[in-house]
């Protein structure tokens, strides 16, 4: 059926440029006239309402071609949306053209080279799905209706990190349209130095159109997690701490401070565990008798099923101002902060969290990929999220003043993944020693800054 004025059948009784790239397409081509239009360009983070000129609903890398060379010949902003997951909407342009991957979805899972080549119109729960009916995975998120691409893209911290590192660290290859509407395919035997910087510098350096990454064995693993009240919640951090920097590789950890009905701190500690079960039961014994908690369990689980289990806690549709950082040590003075503000939360809906990165994915040199902050630590991540778009003033300001209270224990780097759409002064610390190297790859593939709807590197001058 007709989605719009532009769409490839009845595109030929129109002669304007974007009518003449509709009858070029297979998919496609939605205008603010269409009937999907807005559904296409609403993304998870409410805040965002941009309008593009025009939706390019791609069916294949030939109208991803078709998009990036017409955008550049009209000298239009050109926005890449794949899973719509990303807190600053970077997805969605404002008067330029979107470019939609979420129906390339194709997966095809090489179980004897333990490989998967994905689509990145892919969720994560929809690559889980195909990847597990052999019992492989991969580390990807942690919230299941995360699209691939930019998760990967700009590092990929998940439940399995500590034992196989971030998903860009499984990455063998990439295809990827360029500024010049080139196809290419980067991996360690092909334009190595893009290859590099897909690996972590984000959606700089063109349109991704599949990713090739290792699989491991992963189907069973003992996982869940603890929530313990208000007067247990000092020590609960203390011992989170204590508990998770002696953690093996195979365990992968996070906490997360929220509010009771109250109005009081509770802190959540979960685990998900990835080797042998009766291994892992052994390694969560501390955590099992620490406490009285309040509710939750650890128990054998399908890989699949836990990567779907924090999914309720962030549903698409609410308004969402997210600041974060690396911590290093949570310190006594660090959790006194992070107490004293978690009571004052505006939402009942908003949390802070501590995912640790641990592991095979701490002990990556911090050049070998675009991913530079390779290190023991904790990404912190404060998710102000509410339903009301009156609350908003009200809800940022907090967020802000938590943020500045913990300011004094944070790292000045930060997970790409996490930044807002107003943080630009903070890309430099985002991309860390990696920086001057990614803006002179940037400056080979995209000298004209042609994707630059992101945690945007400039292309570094011609010497």
């Amino acid at each position: 059926m007709p989605q719009g004025p532009f769409t490839s059948s009845g595109a030929a009784q129109d002669t304007s440029p974007l009518g003449a790239l509709a009858g070029r397409l297979q998919g496609e081509l939605l205008t603010p006239r269409g009937p999907d239009y807005d559904r296409i360009r609403h993304v998870f983070n409410a805040m965002i309402d941009r309008r593009p000129a025009a939706i390019l609903r791609c069916a294949g890398v030939a109208d991803v071609i078709q998009g990036v060379r017409f955008a550049r010949a009209q000298q239009l902003p050109l926005s890449i949306h794949s899973g719509g997951h990303s807190v600053s909407g970077a997805s969605v342009c404002q008067g330029g053209l979107m470019l939609d991957l979420s129906r390339m979805k194709g997966i095809r899972v090489d179980p004897a080279r333990r490989a998967a080549q994905a689509q990145t119109g892919l969720l994560l729960r929809e690559f889980d799905h195909e990847t597990q009916a052999f019992g492989l995975a991969t580390t990807l998120g942690v919230i299941s209706v995360t699209g691939i691409a930019g998760l990967t893209l700009g590092g990929g911290l998940g439940w399995l990190n500590g034992k196989y590192g971030l998903s860009c660290d499984n990455v063998l290859a990439a295809d990827i349209v360029t500024a010049d509407g080139d196809f290419l395919t980067a991996s360690p035997a092909e334009h190595e130095d893009l290859y590099w910087a897909l690996r972590g510098g984000g959606g700089n350096f063109g349109v991704v159109t599949s990713l090739t990454y290792q699989l491991h064995p992963v189907s069973t693993v003992l996982a869940g997690g603890l929530v313990f009240p208000a007067e247990q919640a000092r020590a609960a951090l203390r011992f989170y701490y204590e508990f998770s920097s002696g953690a093996p590789d195979e365990l992968s950890t996070s906490a997360s401070v929220g509010r009771d009905a109250e109005g009081r701190p509770v802190v959540s500690i979960a685990a998900c565990y990835c080797g042998p079960l009766h291994e892992g039961e052994l390694t969560l014994q501390p955590l099992r008798n620490f406490g009285k908690p309040v509710e939750g369990e650890f128990r054998p689980l399908p890989y699949l099923a836990f990567q779907r289990a924090h999914d309720a806690g962030a549903p698409a549709g609410r308004q969402h101002y997210w600041k974060s950082s690396y911590l290093k040590d949570i310190t006594d003075g660090a959790i006194e902060a992070l107490l004293e503000f978690a009571a004052t939360s505006p939402s009942p809906y908003t949390g802070i969290g501590f995912q640790q990165m641990t592991g095979a994915a701490s002990r990556v040199d911090p050049r070998a990929t675009a991913f530079a902050h390779r290190d023991r630590h904790y990404d912190f991540l404060i998710v102000s999220q509410w339903e009301d778009t009156a609350d908003s003033d009200r809800n940022i300001a907090w967020t802000r003043r938590c943020f500045e209270a913990m300011s004094p224990y944070l790292q000045a780097a930060v997970y790409v993944n996490n930044l807002g759409g107003t943080e630009q002064e903070r890309v430099r610390a985002a991309y860390g020693v990696n920086y001057d190297r990614l803006a002179s790859v940037k400056a080979r593939y995209d000298p004209e800054n042609v994707f630059r709807l992101n945690h945007n590197i400039a292309p570094a001058a011609a010497t």
